[in-house]
């Protein structure tokens, strides 16, 4: 269903005039030069940012990992990790996924042939070890780097092995990552699964010859919120899951596996991540996710664990002693875990502290609470676990009228909720030994007012604002609050991606990180055209988030502001729904909830709010074409719900309750529980004509005298 007059020649129709865009004209002469660019390469872009290491032909003294006469092996060390062990199995799996052909995972060094694949961990004492000291390998560059990871390709590794491409990692997750590294490289997407990206199918994979990468991490603990996750992502979880589980949950750390991240705060609304499923945070540990729980939830206990079991109130100044055992529950029971503890207070459901600004009381919290640590980690350890007190909203006060906690708790910084951080490290508060973070939102419910439905944040925000973070060393933790995962994927991934390396992305490349992207998940073809859409419907949700739309938003007395509107949409929807047909038919569901799906959703409600707003205003001024555009309303507020429907219905109703979130009608902070359409005006002309002038800029319409 359509409601505007779709034109196929670019272009955009007002006040009787064809407006040509000359950033629409100039980026479609773009998009043709670089197809014929990019039909001359042999390879293709999967990893972003990354130069390929993989190819389909055959080259001089290159790996051959699938060939019709050639498959590598896969081993690992029966004494590496588990994670490692698990993370292997996905690799098979990749390869199956691009080549239709599995290869063997090989226990036994010895059963290796002439070519492998051989995946380790330092310091494991496994084959890995005997081939760094026999020399045959230098990772000295990452040894010891907190999740760094070393690929090359190493000849005659072994007696029995012509090739191998060694993976190292310098601990646990530095040989994930090194293992998903490969899996992008050979074409499959990070969202194989949370956003259907298809991969393409190849006959043969090479590992070129000289390959030799090593990486790490410039932040250290890079993570995403899952919050205010009902009701689109709680009816998911439930309709596929039944809860917040361990089956659910590793769909989440194996993506952010993939995206190099290790660090998640749990959904909480309604839920308590240990509580809810005893295997998850086994699981975490075991996948190599780190887990914290949120600003306001100390010591590894879920705000609604105290619902559950806690006794009296969650006041600390009259209920110590139940709180203090509370906490020292949750301490116990992380202790064998990889955890980052919350320190400190706020009040329950995220709320300030009944006690006020009582700084003497917060400081006594802090200190039982690292005396908790002491009692369960060993007093020499606490200031070895990592610990993060977040000054989100009230608590940055506190700080600032001088509430203070040891040196090794990392200060988290937040943003105002709106992508702009608040404060950043002073030259002094650099060398604390704990250092900084930032706690950043794409997603939001609170005052003014919540905004939950749909991506509303361009890259170039997130690089302004996590750029100035990095640049005053506010490097240690960088979490972002992405709601319900979906429809968060790309600023997600750019968030995550420059997480790990910050000078990789600096402003001049943010629309080569859209263009990579694009091309990873939809071929260098398209890739030009689908940037333009991505930064077009995140600059146009920038300027006013959907939520706070009001038919005022844009002017229709001054400068034609909601018809140039308008028109800047006409084009992007044209083509978003030219590229749909265009696309191949199994990239379609990608693209339909990656790029089309917020491109049409995103102009069908602007355009709803301005019919709202030329049929009010219309109906004062008299006009007989106020009927047209209020019932032009009521159809822009129809096919948002198609719109949702349709999102709910691809890949046989994999993502349905993704659009779920109520996103009209709002009348205070928080959403209505269900979409509302606009109050419209209903204008009856009388039995006669008469004439009427409307001025631009005067809403009141002149009478002939």
């Amino acid at each position: 269903m359509s409601l505007h007059n779709s034109n196929k020649e670019g272009k955009a129709v007002f006040n009787g005039q064809t407006q040509y865009s000359s950033l629409y004209v100039a980026r479609l002469l773009f998009h043709f030069v670089t197809i014929a660019f990019f039909q001359l390469m042999v390879t293709h872009t999967y990893a972003l940012g990354d130069p390929s290491y993989i190819s389909v032909k055959a080259q001089k003294g290159a790996l051959s990992v699938v060939t019709l006469d050639n498959k590598a092996e896969i081993f690992v060390d029966e004494h590496d990790f588990p994670g490692v062990h698990r993370a292997a199995r996905d690799l098979v799996e990749d390869i199956a996924r691009v080549s239709s052909h599995r290869p063997k995972l090989v226990a036994r060094a010895d059963d290796l042939t002439a070519s492998a694949i051989i995946i380790g961990t330092l310091g494991r004492g496994g084959l890995v070890d005997d081939l760094v000291r026999s020399g045959r390998v230098d990772p000295s560059a990452i040894a010891g780097r907190w999740d760094g990871f070393h690929l090359e390709v190493v000849d005659q590794p072994l007696p029995n092995v012509k090739r191998a491409l060694l993976i190292i990692g310098a601990d646990m997750r530095g040989s994930i990552y090194g293992i998903y590294d490969l899996s992008e490289q050979i074409g499959v997407s990070p969202w194989y699964y949370w956003a259907d990206v298809p991969v393409e199918k190849k006959e043969s994979i090479y590992v070129l010859a000289g390959t030799r990468k090593q990486d790490f991490p410039k932040v250290r603990y890079r993570g995403i919120f899952l919050n205010d996750e009902a009701p689109a992502l709680t009816g998911w979880v439930q309709a596929n899951h039944g809860n917040y589980n361990h089956e659910f949950y590793a769909k989440i750390f194996e993506l952010l596996l993939r995206l190099k991240a290790n660090y998640l705060w749990p959904a909480m609304w309604n839920n308590a991540f240990n509580d809810d499923d005893p295997k998850n945070q086994a699981l975490a540990h075991e996948y190599g996710i780190v887990m914290g729980t949120s600003h306001h939830e100390p010591m590894m206990r879920a705000d609604k664990e105290w619902n559950r079991y806690g006794k009296g109130n969650w006041e600390y100044s009259t209920n110590r002693d139940n709180l203090y055992k509370f906490w020292q529950d949750g301490a116990r029971r992380a202790k064998p875990y990889e955890s980052l503890f919350t320190m400190g207070m706020r009040g329950q459901e995220d709320a300030p502290m009944s006690e006020g600004e009582n700084i003497g009381l917060l400081e006594q919290i802090v200190r039982d609470q690292r005396e908790i640590l002491a009692e369960t980690f060993g007093d020499a350890a606490v200031s070895q676990i990592p610990q993060v007190w977040c000054l989100y909203k009230e608590v940055q006060a506190y700080y600032e009228k001088g509430m203070r906690v040891p040196e090794d708790i990392t200060l988290l910084w937040g943003d105002d909720n709106w992508g702009n951080i608040r404060r950043l490290p002073t030259p002094e508060e650099r060398k604390r030994s704990g250092g900084a973070g930032i706690y950043y939102h794409f997603d939001y419910v609170g005052g003014p007012r919540s905004y939950r439905w749909i991506n509303t944040v361009p890259i170039a925000k997130i690089w302004e604002q996590m750029h100035l973070a990095y640049k005053h060393d506010a490097n240690r933790i960088w979490i972002t609050n992405v709601g319900d995962l979906k429809p968060m994927e790309f600023p997600t991934e750019f968030f995550l991606r420059m997480a790990w390396d910050p000078e990789r992305w600096p402003k001049e490349r943010l629309q080569t990180f859209g263009r990579l992207w694009a091309e990873r998940e939809f071929g260098a073809a398209y890739a030009e055209r689908i940037e333009a859409l991505m930064t077009g419907y995140t600059r146009h949700n920038g300027r006013r988030k959907p939520e706070l739309m009001e038919p005022t938003t844009y002017s229709l007395l001054h400068y034609q502001e909601a018809e140039r509107v308008l028109a800047e949409l006409q084009l992007m929807t044209d083509d978003a729904e030219r590229l749909f047909k265009e696309i191949p038919a199994d990239k379609r569901d990608a693209f339909f909830q990656l790029v089309m799906h917020p491109v049409l959703a995103t102009a069908n409600l602007t355009r709803m709010y301005i019919a709202v707003a030329k049929n009010r205003l219309y109906a004062t001024q008299g006009r007989n074409t106020a009927e047209i555009y209020r019932q032009q309303a009521k159809e822009y507020f129809l096919q948002d719900k198609l719109l949702k429907d349709r999102y709910h219905s691809i890949n046989n109703g994999k993502w349905r309750h993704f659009m779920d979130q109520p996103h009209i009608g709002y009348t205070n902070w928080q959403n209505p529980e269900g979409d509302q359409m606009p109050a419209l005006s209903e204008y009856v002309p009388g039995e006669y004509a008469e004439m009427g002038i409307a001025l631009e800029g005067i809403a009141e319409p002149g009478r002939r005298p």
